[in-house]
């Protein structure tokens, strides 16, 4: 018998319901008794937003709650959570918003819509009074946005670096312990489910630079847009380089970096002071060359990147996902786990829902607001300062190995090893390795396009940053 007094549950509205929508259901199903324990009413799913509703499905939903026709949910006045997990920009952001003027409280898994609008997103939520939790955006079921949100609220974040693509992660796996070739370990990511038929955002970093985006905005209380991130894919990489890396004691992950340059007047200087977001920064436009907003500068990128084999990082492997944050009171912290599949992900989802019941529960909204405090300058990536491992092919004969030299020299770039690994006898040919001592950015690509012309280089095949962790 239900109490007179219970309080009315709470109903949620679903877009979407693939791999990970059909997840967050059957949790909520199952988990209904302990959820309704834990915020004191339960959750009711009261309508899912389909393409196909005759499409054949894991289990069946009720058919009056089940319609293609999303106004059906967004202007719905009996719908307290909308959750949006359709991915893609449109029309899910537009969704969003919807939602958020009709006085819905929205959790989100997409990554696209959070790194590229979410500033306005949550500037939207705040004035309507309502949440907006995304947690599942990066990470899966790692907790990150939480993390950044509350727990390392205290702390000024210097650094992150993350391996946030489980595909890319499982194929570099495979290629650095058995000496799979990239060409394979993708057709076997892909047998396996890891991989999309179309691998392009996970393998060239486009999947890991809107994460690092959302993730550098949380950390730097900025906003980061992902056109801003440096990228660079792995498809060039080859066996060889595991092995070689392995040799130097380094392994080779896709790595998601951010980092944090004071400047003159810095977080902490006397007279700095944070200023408020302009239009034009939350649209992505350069904010007013001010001394404040020039304070600092940031650097984002994702590339693949030699790891010294003693960091905790090194040993993250298969579709694991990992985040190391420095801050200036915490120092080193790791976070890792699952970071995709629609278990983790659907955890991640109504760990949301339940946090937005508590806050209806509690009649508040935006209890744990998050202010950004201006966009701050992106480092351009010529500027970077870093050691450099490159792998190339070059004539088997007497000076060529001067003129390599010679290259990096009339660039300012100091050669710490140069190692020949093989040669070809019937092409003439010898395989290097050099390993440089650390040099700018602009000063090894201008090396490099000087090297490609030589016509005693067969083949630049590979050149990686190497990530001191200092």
């Amino acid at each position: 018998m239900t109490r007179l007094d219970a309080p009315p549950p709470i109903r949620i509205g679903l877009l979407g319901f693939g791999v990970v929508g059909g997840g967050v259901v059957r949790l909520l199903s199952q988990k209904a008794g302990a959820i309704a324990t834990e915020i004191g009413r339960s959750i009711v799913l009261r309508r899912v937003l389909v393409r196909d509703p005759g499409r054949s499905r894991p289990f069946d939903l009720p058919e009056g709650d089940v319609t293609t026709d999303a106004g059906a949910i967004l202007d719905d006045p009996e719908i307290d959570v909308v959750v949006e997990l359709m991915g893609g920009v449109t029309p899910a952001a537009e969704y969003i918003r919807r939602a958020i003027r009709n006085r819905k409280h929205v959790v989100t898994a997409n990554k696209d819509v959070m790194a590229t609008q979410g500033v306005d997103i949550l500037q939207l939520a705040r004035e309507h009074g309502v949440d907006v939790y995304y947690e599942a955006s990066v990470g899966g079921g790692i907790p990150l946005i939480g993390v950044f949100r509350q727990d390392l609220v205290a702390n000024e974040v210097h650094q992150v670096h993350a391996i946030i693509n489980g595909t890319t992660n499982y194929i570099l796996s495979r290629m650095a312990g058995d000496g799979v070739d990239f060409g394979p370990a993708l057709a076997e990511a892909q047998s396996l489910g890891y991989a999309e038929s179309d691998p392009t955002a996970d393998v060239e970093g486009i999947d890991a630079t809107y994460k690092l985006a959302i993730l550098a905005s949380l950390a730097f209380r900025t906003q980061v847009s992902p056109a801003a991130v440096y990228r660079e894919g792995i498809a060039r990489l080859r066996a060889a380089d595991f092995r070689y890396a392995r040799e130097l004691g380094y392994v080779i992950k896709l790595l998601a970096i951010a980092k944090r340059h004071p400047g003159a007047r810095g977080a902490g200087a006397p007279g700095a002071r944070s200023t408020p977001l302009t239009q034009g920064a939350r649209d992505g436009g350069a904010p007013p060359p001010t001394d404040e907003t020039a304070a600092d500068e940031i650097e984002v990128r994702v590339h693949p990147t030699l790891v010294p084999q003693d960091i905790l990082l090194a040993g993250v492997n298969g579709v694991f996902n990992a985040v190391h944050v420095r801050g200036d009171l915490v120092g080193d912290v790791l976070f890792y786990g699952r970071g995709a599949g629609a278990e983790p992900t659907s955890s991640a989802v109504v760990a949301d829902i339940v946090d937005v019941a508590h806050n209806i529960n509690a009649g508040v909204a935006n209890r744990i607001p998050f202010h950004y405090a201006g966009r701050l300058p992106i480092r351009p990536i010529d500027r970077l300062e870093t050691r450099y491992y490159v792998r190339l092919w070059v004539a088997d004969r007497p000076g060529v190995l001067g003129q390599i030299a010679q290259v990096f020299g009339d660039h300012q770039i100091s050669i710490a090893s140069c190692i020949q690994k093989e040669t070809d006898p019937s092409a003439e040919s010898a395989e290097l390795v050099i390993i440089t001592h650390p040099a700018r950015e602009a000063d090894m690509q201008a090396s490099l396009s000087t090297l490609e012309a030589l016509g005693t280089v067969r083949e630049l095949s590979t050149m990686c940053r190497i990530e001191a962790f200092a």
